[in-house]
């Protein structure tokens, strides 16, 4: 399995509540139309928490943590390719302007190593 994942930042002026709405409404199903070969397509929203040290609740650097499950990194290579042709990219790029920061967009794949705590 492939994963990869995309942490974005809400548009400034926006709340966090418009944000999630606007992306559960229209910019998911983007994703689900464009995108061609996911297992997986799961959209993590983050909330601060007070830091217990110092009683601070920063603002986080992002809003959404977005993951994507592939069978293969082909399988990914193909999804991103189909993400770059013009009507997609069209069409996506004028909705990241409704909903995203376009300068904190960051993907990226996950190599995961995992501790045995038991």
């Amino acid at each position: 399995m492939f994963k990869a994942v995309c942490l974005l930042k809400r548009r400034p002026g926006m709340s966090f509540e418009e944000f999630v709405e606007y992306y559960e409404t229209n910019h998911r199903k983007l994703g689900e139309k464009w995108l061609n070969g996911p297992t997986r397509y799961v959209r993590r929203y983050l909330h601060p928490v007070n830091n217990p040290v110092s009683g601070e609740t920063p603002e986080l650097d992002y809003d959404v943590l977005t993951e994507m499950w592939f069978e293969t990194r082909e399988a990914f290579d193909v999804a991103m390719a189909a993400l770059s042709r013009p009507e997609a990219a069209q069409e996506i790029l004028e909705d990241e302007v409704k909903l995203f920061d376009r300068s904190k967009i960051s993907l990226c794949w996950i190599e995961e190593r995992e501790s045995d705590l038991r």
